[in-house]
């Protein structure tokens, strides 16, 4: 009776979140102490019930209980453990268990972490993410429930799908989800703000943190996707523009230009109004590419096939959502003030600019994404909107972003002047210019778009190590004053630092990067940029659950260094007879050798090979990693905790006024 304790559970979980939804926002409306203090334990209660769910459908994927629908359509008894952990999330129905998981884990935390806040102001931001849980809960019971029974329930299952059996997709998709979810706090609190009128610095200080940990979150998950494809769809490459990757990247977008947003809106009171605006777009964005994953409109190895019905389900539910809180924006936001005046040239202009360019950037992405599913939709034919586009109409925009990136930390908050930048950047553009030909000429080709990309990153470095070297002028011994510098700082330094590194990376493998597609035989060796990868032939390997032919390739220098042997292979799942293409690959710190095979020849042994040369690839995930680890940094600066310890008093006050 597990899976009907589950399913159950579910429905007592929909009752509590239409009871969260109700009562403590009409409590703030009245009053009403009582009321409002009933938020935290429904929200306790909230995640008690759907994480009891959860384990209900892990332990049918444990225990091998292929009379669930869900657990015979995604598993099967030779799966190992780990990827039946993985299964519980591999598909439409147990994803969005992990979806609800993941939304009422941050409605936990924010009622446990905010104790702070003004009893009105928590109870309607745990009001507002209640009524999201209404929606999804709905969504899971009417249309997905994980938990149907399957008569007569089958000896074995269907397996899961070999592309996610893989150790990264037991992390990739909790990672993802935390980012996409953690939005949804930031929208609670800017629709919670909207109701109660309180636009100002203190609401976005309260907003700030949780905002940031989102935007880590969705960084590592995006990276661990992109990394995820790199090394196991064995074509070599680590973005593709597929519109599933878009519907992560649009948010994340969204969330970065938030995030500056919410820095000019708390040190200076400006931009309150437009910081609400992309609050909502974040959550909105994050909603969008749920609808695109499952409505069945998308072809992609990262969709989930789905009947079309609950795209229509989950399109409602974001024109209603949406739909609320632009009405609630429209009443609002005539009547915020427009906060501190700045001149052309401060830090307010910059980080303007910057959120522009952002939303631009999305605006692009979001075309190129929906563009072709208009057209079919309408019956105007079947277009493919790929790279290229993306190419041409993204990088355009980095450039005068990653400039800003440079400029914006170093000028001055209401006025900066344009010769006190130009003496504190001098030194940082001469250094870039140089760095960046100097790279250029080590690897062996200076080229336009090679060095402008290498600028962009040398350039934020520079700009980065300025900027530091300015802080740490003062009285005291360096390491004094390097241990006064506050943790949001060198938070932002951290992540403008991994911005530096991923731009780095990028531009050395798309330009330098080289492959070959050669035809070997066993005793067969092929040279490529300065390696030699020897064909020793193939081997029959054994898995849990597939059988394989492992290609052996000793690797060595054209000079003759042994670099070790590369084992690639070409699988078979015994269950859905999927034939996958392992690559292997040679990782070092200043490039990757990859090698992948692809078809047999003849039977002499003969194979299609793709060799591939990738320089400073691991730069880019490293880059994310750095940029994730400055956004924790900057959560772990105890200013803000301060700050609202002391205004809460103030503020309770105010909004129970």
């Amino acid at each position: 009776m597990i899976p009907e304790l589950g399913h159950f559970l579910l429905w007592l979980a929909l009752g509590v979140s239409l009871v969260l939804g109700v009562v403590p926002l009409h409590g703030a409306a009245r009053g009403r102490l009582d009321a409002m203090g009933s938020a935290r334990p429904l929200t306790g209660l909230l995640f008690v019930l759907v994480a009891a769910s959860m384990a209900c459908l892990a332990i049918g994927f444990v225990r091998d209980d292929f009379s669930v629908l869900y657990v015979a359509s995604n598993s099967n008894s030779a799966l190992p453990l780990p990827y039946k952990v993985a299964g519980i999330w591999g598909g439409h129905e147990g994803s969005l268990l992990l979806w609800l998981l993941m939304l009422a884990g941050w409605m936990l935390a924010v009622a446990w972490l905010s104790a702070h806040l003004p009893q009105p102001v928590i109870a309607r931001i745990l009001a507002v993410m209640g009524w999201i849980a209404v929606g999804f809960l709905l969504f899971t019971l009417l249309t997905s429930n994980p938990f149907d029974r399957l008569f007569p329930a089958p000896p074995d299952g269907r397996d899961l799908n070999p592309l996610l059996q893989d150790p990264g997709m037991v992390i990739h998709p909790p990672l993802l989800y935390m980012g996409y979810v953690g939005f949804s706090v930031a929208f609670g609190f800017a629709v919670a703000a909207l109701i109660g009128g309180q636009l100002d610095a203190t609401w976005a200080r309260w907003t700030r943190p949780w905002t940031t940990a989102a935007w880590c979150f969705l960084t590592l998950g995006i990276a661990m996707g992109s990394w995820w494809a790199y090394y196991e769809l064995g074509w070599g490459g680590w973005w593709f523009w597929d519109p599933v990757e878009n519907a992560s990247l649009m948010p994340w977008l969204i969330g970065t230009a938030l995030i500056h947003s919410l820095a000019v809106t708390e040190k200076r009171g400006s931009f309150k109004a437009w910081t609400v605006l992309l609050a909502i777009l974040a959550f909105a964005l994050s909603l969008l590419g749920t609808f695109l994953v499952r409505s069945g409109v998308l072809s992609s190895v990262h969709a989930f096939a789905t009947d079309p019905s609950r795209g229509l389900f989950m399109l409602v539910f974001l024109a209603i959502v949406v739909g609320i809180s632009l009405a609630l924006y429209a009443w609002r936001a005539p009547t915020v003030g427009l906060g501190a005046r700045f001149e052309l040239i401060s830090k307010e202009s910059m980080l303007l600019a910057n959120n522009v360019l952002l939303l631009v950037a999305t605006g692009a992405v979001l075309l190129g994404t929906l563009y072709p599913l208009v057209l079919d939709a309408l019956g105007l034919g079947k277009i493919s909107v790929g790279p290229p586009y993306f190419d041409t109409v993204f990088a355009p925009l980095m450039a005068p972003l990653v400039f800003l990136m440079g400029v914006g930390p170093v000028a001055r908050w209401k006025q900066a002047e344009l010769p006190e930048l130009t003496t504190r950047l001098k030194w940082a553009a001469v250094v870039t210019i140089v760095c960046a030909l100097a790279t250029g000429w080590i690897a062996g080709r200076i080229g336009l778009v090679s060095s402008l990309g290498l600028a962009m990153a040398f350039w934020i470095a520079c700009a980065v190590a300025v900027d530091l070297i300015d802080k740490l002028r003062g009285a005291g011994s360096l390491a004094e004053r390097a241990r006064r510098l506050p943790r949001a700082t060198l938070g932002m330094m951290a992540a403008h630092l991994g911005v530096a590194v991923l731009v780095f990376g990028v531009t050395m493998v798309k330009t330098y990067g080289e492959e070959r597609d050669v035809q070997m035989a066993p005793g067969q060796s092929a040279d490529l940029a300065g390696y030699r990868f020897a064909f020793q032939g193939t081997r029959e390997v054994t898995g849990p659950n597939y059988r394989a032919l492992q290609g052996v390739f000793e690797v060595q220098t054209t000079e003759g260094r042994v670099l070790g042997t590369m084992r690639p292979e070409k699988r078979i799942y015994r269950v859905q007879r999927d034939v996958m293409t392992e690559a292997a690959i040679n990782a070092g710190f200043a490039r990757d050798l990859y090698v992948s095979l692809g078809e047999a020849v003849d039977n002499g042994g003969a194979w299609i090979v793709r060799l591939q040369v990738k320089p400073f690839v691991d730069w880019i995930w490293g880059g994310c990693a750095l940029m994730a680890l400055g956004g924790f940094l900057a959560l772990s600066d105890r200013r803000y905790r301060a700050k609202l310890r002391r205004e809460s008093p103030a503020a309770a006050e105010g909004a129970a006024a």
